[in-house]
């Protein structure tokens, strides 16, 4: 799996030595409220995580969750990457920060480093990403991506409702 660096960033698989900050972030409220409950209740799960997710994803497809580092001083702030979810057709980018690390643009820069990556390595000429309505961060970042609203998808009982939103790459916004 490729490192991806950007001027502020360096985004990098996933390992074994990350289960404490990736504990952290999965039980982070915002986390929960946004993305959803991983079950990861301690380090073990982390690493499990790790292992049964982002690792067999990048032995899978080549792709995956990335750990996002700020490369001044390497501290961790978040993850982001390429999903292939089951019950979707699309690949699909996903993100995700520490509250200290929101709002500083790194979520905006993460995410424009992966779709340059999943177009110009990758060959993708499409990607989506699925978020909760209220996630107004989120949908605005995923607007100034270029990303436009497609449907609805529907919730089963006791999901949270989610919205789908596509890109196709190469996408003018991806560079800026």
């Amino acid at each position: 799996m490729t490192v991806i660096d950007t001027p502020r960033l360096r985004l990098r698989p996933l390992v074994a030595g990350d289960a404490g900050f990736l504990l952290g972030l999965l039980n982070e409220p915002a986390f929960l409220r946004q993305i959803g409950d991983r079950g990861v209740r301690n380090p073990a799960d982390a690493e499990r995580y790790i292992a049964t997710g982002p690792a067999a994803s990048y032995q899978r497809h080549g792709f995956g969750l990335l750990l996002i580092e700020r490369k001044s001083d390497g501290v961790a702030l978040g993850m982001a990457g390429l999903l292939k979810r089951e019950h979707l057709a699309d690949v699909d980018l996903g993100y995700a920060l520490t509250a200290s690390a929101c709002g500083q643009g790194y979520a905006s820069e993460a995410a424009r480093a992966l779709l340059q990556h999943a177009h110009a390595v990758l060959g993708f000429i499409r990607l989506i990403a699925i978020v909760v309505p209220d996630n107004l961060p989120s949908l605005q970042l995923l607007q100034r991506l270029g990303f436009a609203f497609e449907c609805t998808l529907p919730a089963e009982a006791g999901q949270t409702v989610l919205h789908r939103y596509g890109i196709a790459l190469p996408a003018c916004n991806v560079a800026r």
